[in-house]
């Protein structure tokens, strides 16, 4: 698709392809990372057919049941391959709704490549009650700038879920609300995360970590959507307040987490000193500052303050993964702080090399951090053992499950994606997922599980069990789209599931209303 006279079309510059991220093993990249697509205009929004009940979520549908979107980004849709799809079971055994850019009232056409729901975030965008999806579609060609990356968000409804309402699309350009200009490798949208804020606004926070600037090719930025007339701010490391500056390679945007009251931003490629691709994060109160962006709280890396006193190492890519989950202390009257994960699945233990480990934070009401985890597979009493190429912490989930009480070990839980693990000689990268506690000792409330072992999947080489995280406070997701066939499906356990526990809820192709087939089924769950 080619677009006329909005400057959509026009790359700013040109630019050389992206090199790998430094330190991840090519196995993993190829499970994550692909190829190309286009870019599209706003729709205007017409009005819900009936109320939404607005009280769990995510609910697409209104109806007070929780729903569940599945996406696969590498599907084919009408004969375009990769073009990418997302399926959202609504709960209540009340069917299967398929979202695409070939889906009426979504903007712009299936293309080859696009890889359509390879991030995803749930919030209520227009206050409704009803649940919507953002939908990042970081490999969209943007008329003839390759890869430079869209973001729509999905509209639900009490009617008929993401066809009532055209969809709202986020590309960069002079006469967009993102400002500045696609180029070639920008990848808009390959993580976002979504909220309302302390005073009652929806914010969408869009990751574009291939962006380059003064500071450098792929120093990255973010942009900041808030409110229901979709005002934005861009904020890059050499905006006013913000922690460090923006260096090549940075890749500022590459993960972003969010709570209602903070939302803290990845850069796995900064550099802490001297030491290359080290990583380090970034965060921000949801709210907006006299300088006109949210405001900024802290910025820390490993082996700075206020972070660890572990030092930062080479290659590590802290912030290659993020969790969070409002947490409410002891003696205060709601959820006024964030409990924060940090992935660092290059992180080498001592002669281990990319072992990777886990570091949890408590975001204060007043802005200050302290860590409180430092997690890895040789803490004493945490299952397994660390062992090369783990990349213990790829991907984390996060949640409260009950956020009216005082937090406990017993509500505030965390998952931890081990991709790399290999259980077995000749179960190379199986994979499995670690789940922990947010409070207290690491090894006091761990568990295990993966294939043939709680996952309902016959272990097998190159399964990267872990790679694909979700949930909420009901049940933690894991997604299985790579592997034997016959386990390819989304399965929900509870969060507090023992070792080599069973799944209480799975969602695979051909069953429950759910299309047979599919490519990557899974790789994202929200």
């Amino acid at each position: 698709m080619s677009y006329v006279a909005d400057g959509k079309g026009v790359p700013r510059r040109r630019r050389m392809r992206r090199a790998a991220v430094r330190g991840a093993p090519a196995v993993l990249l190829a499970a994550v990372m692909f190829s190309a697509g286009q870019a599209p205009p706003f729709g205007s929004r017409a009005a819900a057919a009936a109320p939404c009940a607005g009280t769990v979520a995510p609910d697409f549908n209104g109806d007070g049941v929780r729903d569940v979107a599945v996406a696969d980004p590498q599907a084919t849709v009408s004969g375009k391959e990769r073009a990418g799809l997302v399926r959202i079971v609504l709960g209540g055994g009340k069917g299967v709704v398929e979202v695409s850019q070939d889906t009426p009232n979504v903007a712009d056409s299936a293309e080859p490549g696009d890889q359509f729901g390879f991030s995803m975030a749930v919030y209520d965008a227009d206050l409704d009650g009803c649940s919507d999806l953002a939908v990042g579609i970081p490999y969209e060609d943007v008329g003839t700038v390759k890869d430079a990356g869209y973001v729509q968000i999905i509209y639900g409804s009490t009617g008929t879920v993401g066809q009532e309402k055209p969809s709202r699309g986020f590309v960069q350009g002079a006469d967009q609300p993102l400002g500045g200009g696609p180029e070639t490798g920008d990848w808009l949208g390959y993580a976002v995360a979504a909220g309302k804020s302390a005073s009652g606004y929806p914010f969408l926070v869009i990751g574009v970590p291939g962006e380059d600037g003064a500071g450098g090719v792929d120093m990255g930025i973010i942009h900041y959507v808030y409110g229901t007339d979709y005002k934005a701010a861009s904020v890059s490391q050499d905006t006013t307040g913000v922690w460090e500056d923006a260096e090549p390679h940075d890749r500022f945007g590459a993960s972003i987490a969010a709570t209602d009251r903070h939302f803290v931003v990845g850069a796995p490629g900064e550099s802490i000193g001297a030491v290359p691709f080290a990583g380090a994060v970034v965060a921000f109160r949801p709210s907006i500052n006299t300088d006109g962006i949210p405001d900024p709280l802290f910025g820390m890396g490993q082996g700075r303050t206020p972070g660890p006193d572990l030092a930062a190492q080479e290659g590590d890519q802290y912030g290659t993964s993020l969790a969070m989950a409002p947490y409410r202390p002891s003696g205060a009257a709601t959820t006024t702080d964030s409990m924060l994960a940090v992935g660092v699945p290059g992180e080498d233990l001592g002669s281990i090399v990319d072992a990777g480990a886990v570091q949890v934070y408590q975001i204060k009401a007043d802005g200050t951090v302290a860590e409180t985890q430092w997690i890895d597979q040789d803490v004493p009493d945490v299952e397994g053992e660390a062992e090369p190429r783990d990349f213990f912490g790829q991907r984390l989930a996060a949640v409260n499950t009950t956020t009216n009480v005082v937090s406990t070990p017993a509500t505030m839980r965390l998952a931890v994606g081990v991709p790399g693990e290999e259980p077995a000689a000749g179960q190379a990268d199986q994979g499995g997922v670690a789940l922990f506690s947010m409070l207290g000792a690491p090894g006091a409330a761990d568990s295990w599980i993966e294939p043939g072992a709680g996952i309902p999947s016959q272990p097998a080489p190159r399964q990267f069990a872990g790679m694909s995280l979700g949930g909420n406070p009901a049940l933690l997701y894991v997604g299985m789209p790579y592997g034997p066939e016959a386990g390819r499906a989304v399965y929900g356990f509870s969060w507090n599931t023992a070792t080599g526990g069973t799944p209480s809820q799975t969602f695979r192709p051909g069953e429950g209303g759910l299309p047979a087939g599919g490519v990557a089924f899974g790789a994202t769950v929200r």
